[in-house]
């Protein structure tokens, strides 16, 4: 085994941050990976000299600043290959949700993908990968077959439920902690096309608490082929924002339905009685324009963000919740109300590291890093919690973007000594971070 890893080099000053750019990444020695091998030698050469190694992709969801240590940047492992017949693919380290539904769609399936074609769709699996259409097919996580991984003795591992079964259950939704994944094989599902789109909301005044209420009320009547979600921000008032809400306070409702055309129109039909909205997109769509749904940010940023699992959610919360993070709060924060059940709780013969199945609501917070004091966003993050706490599950893995300084809460407490397990077996020296702490 060599004890210089190939492609190394003194890492610059500021190695590029990737699509978060609000936390430095200055890593004493930097890999770009083109091969697995490439990944083991680093992994061998990190062990070696005592350091410590982290992964990045697209850097959408960094934890927080990189400093010192070995980081492998793997965006080259990028191949997707399409299994139709088995309805698989398999897909590399820095392969994009975008690349892998493109590689899909022309054999009529999907992944599990979330809102943004440019996340790193390997990374986002590990954590458990909450998709557009979640409720019906579950995780992200539960759809993995195997991965390549490898292993602080610098090992390259094909993990599977036949081979190191424990170690394949705490690899789906246990992070990056137990080593550096360079592929995935994952499970397709046989969709096409959906109904899906938003409906848009003026939040000015008592709107914002009406149509959050009216939301949570219409979610308790969809079936589990509906997933949604609810949004609300402040759009600043600039140019290129469109018109129709440019400055303004909204709530916008994103639906993806796999059902036909006509029962969407009917399942939708309540939030469209809600009033009249600035703007309406749901429609038919084939399933390779599910991006626009949610028309996520495509330019990089600096952004920090939370992510909440919640038991349940009642109107009077949410509603003050908006109050905090609305047109009054101190920054810019988006707020998003994911909601859960159906295929994504309770899978226990799956045994695997995804937390906080039974949650039936996802708050996620994000705010702009451009100006704005980490110390101030970090306050009202802790206002917003504390309206929360008794509905507080744990925290999500996949959304607590800049959260390198908030470990705790991430599994429940028996997932995270299952997990501690692991890496004192796999990893005892703690190459890839710290012990996993349960809520």
């Amino acid at each position: 085994m060599s004890s210089q890893p190939r492609e190394s080099a003194p890492a610059p000053a500021s190695a590029p941050a990737g699509f978060q750019t609000g936390f430095p990444i200055r890593p004493d020695r930097l890999v770009e990976a083109r091969t697995p091998d490439d990944v083991r030698e680093a992994v061998a050469y990190a062990a070696e000299h005592g350091l410590r190694v982290a992964a990045h992709a697209t850097g959408h969801g960094l934890p927080g600043a990189v400093e010192g240590g070995v980081l492998v940047v793997t965006r080259a492992l990028d191949s997707v290959t399409v299994d139709p017949v088995a309805r698989t693919a398999t897909i590399g380290a820095g392969a994009t949700w975008g690349a892998v539904t493109a590689a899909a769609a022309p054999h009529g399936l999907a992944p599990l993908n979330g809102s943004s074609p440019s996340v790193g769709a390997v990374a986002y699996t590990l954590g458990g990968g909450l998709g557009i259409l979640a409720r019906q097919f579950g995780y992200a996580a539960d759809h993995v077959r195997a991965l390549e991984v490898v292993t602080a003795d610098g090992v390259l591992r094909r993990v599977t439920p036949e081979r190191e079964p424990e170690l394949f259950r705490g690899l789906r939704g246990g992070g990056h902690r137990l080593g550096v994944v360079t592929s995935l094989e994952i499970g397709l599902v046989a969709v096409e096309r959906l109904y899906g789109g938003s409906i848009t909301f003026d939040g000015e005044g008592e709107r914002a608490a009406e149509v959050v209420a009216r939301y949570l009320e219409w979610t308790r009547t969809v079936p589990d082929t509906l997933t949604s979600s609810l949004a609300a921000l402040v759009y600043p008032d600039l140019p290129q924002v469109p018109e129709e809400v440019r400055g303004r306070y909204v709530l916008s409702v994103r639906v993806a339905f796999t059902g036909d055309a006509a029962e969407g129109e009917r399942l939708v039909a309540p939030l469209r009685a809600v009033g009249p909205a600035l703007a309406d997109s749901l429609r038919e769509m084939p399933y390779a324009e599910s991006p626009t749904i949610h028309n996520d940010p495509p330019f990089p940023h600096a952004y920090y963000g939370e992510g909440l699992m919640l038991g349940e959610l009642d109107a009077g919360r949410a509603g003050r919740v908006l109050e905090l993070t609305g047109p009054g709060a101190p920054m810019m924060t988006v707020v998003q109300l994911n909601h859960l059940g159906g295929a994504l709780a309770g899978r226990p013969e799956a045994a695997d590291a995804v937390p906080f199945r039974d949650a039936g609501f996802l708050l996620r917070l994000l705010s702009p890093l451009d100006g704005t004091d980490v110390a101030a966003v970090r306050s009202l993050y802790g206002e917003v919690s504390g309206v929360l706490e008794p509905r507080v599950l744990g925290r999500s893995l996949n959304f607590s973007f800049g959260g390198g300084d908030r470990t705790a809460g991430l599994h429940e407490p028996e997932t995270a000594k299952r997990l501690a397990g692991l890496v004192s077996q796999y990893d005892p020296a703690g190459l890839f971070g710290g012990p996993y702490e349960g809520r």
